[in-house]
């Protein structure tokens, strides 16, 4: 039993083949799909939304990525907070900061980064965190983490550090104030030690696995469009890390996300609401 925690299958990378895509991920044991429903940014914030309700082994997201935060107004804000309300939708993001591609201002970032935060707040919904810093820096991780803890920790809701690449320190900052931390493929490639040595240390029921589809397709299937079905790349590196296997890790991670979630298991692939 695997979880992809996280997966973009909106993408024009699916449109040809987004049914047997999701059927090979079945067929590889992938009990459940979270679809982050950033879409291309406004006003495709329902696409999350659109695919679990066409899959019953699916749930979405809903949020502004940092690369779209300048396109952010009050019409996207009004919209977000009506698809929070749906009963598909488990977490609002993925949102964060992006000082890698600088595609929004920075500021801009900041601020649309914590409005989304209230409003998942007011929506009694855990963040999703994508934080990326400029090269060779540590930037978006000290924006990031701090505004988490000055705008986010006190209410009592948690979130997931998604496809984390930071330090055992910054990992460590993020489970002081509640948060999963989710493993992608890039756990697996070969100059990403410093993933590797931050999983090592973070105790194994606050970690999710994730592909991240359709980006970061892990070894061996690096350089090609990743897809659900590879989460147990990721399983299997984890599991050779913590001395465990494969299965084992699906298991255990899978666990994890119910009990974060506050979802009941399942055995069938329906899917019940939240």
């Amino acid at each position: 039993m695997y979880i992809d925690s996280h997966a973009h299958l909106d993408g024009k990378q699916f449109d040809l083949d987004r049914d047997e895509v999701i059927a090979r991920a079945r067929d590889a044991g992938v009990r459940i799909l979270v679809a982050i429903g950033n879409g291309d940014g406004p006003p495709t914030l329902d696409a999350g939304v659109r695919l679990a309700e066409k899959y019953p082994f699916m749930y979405a997201t809903v949020g502004i990525h940092p690369h779209e935060a300048r396109l952010a107004d009050e019409t996207a804000f009004a919209e977000m907070e009506r698809l929070a309300q749906h009963p598909k939708v488990i977490a609002w993001g993925e949102i964060g900061l992006d000082y890698y591609y600088d595609h929004s201002p920075r500021e801009t970032q900041k601020n649309v980064f914590v409005r989304q935060m209230e409003l998942a707040a007011s929506a009694k919904l855990p963040i999703v965190i994508h934080c990326r810093p400029s090269e060779g820096s540590e930037d978006a991780w000290e924006d990031c983490l701090g505004l988490v803890e000055a705008q986010w920790a006190a209410k009592g809701l948690s979130g997931i550090l998604h496809c984390f690449t930071g330090s055992w320190g910054q990992a460590k900052r993020a489970l002081d104030v509640g948060f999963m931390i989710s493993f992608a493929g890039n756990l697996t490639f070969p100059k990403a030690q410093q993933i590797r040595d931050a999983a090592l240390e973070v105790p194994l029921e606050r970690m999710l696995i994730e592909t991240d589809s359709p980006y970061l397709a892990p070894v061996p299937y690096r350089g090609k469009r990743n897809e659900p079905a590879f989460v147990k790349e990721t399983a299997r590196k984890m599991g050779e890390l913590r001395g465990l296997s494969m299965e084992e890790v699906g298991e255990r991670t899978s666990r994890n996300f119910y009990n974060f979630f506050k979802l009941a298991e399942i055995s069938e692939s329906k899917v019940p609401a939240r």
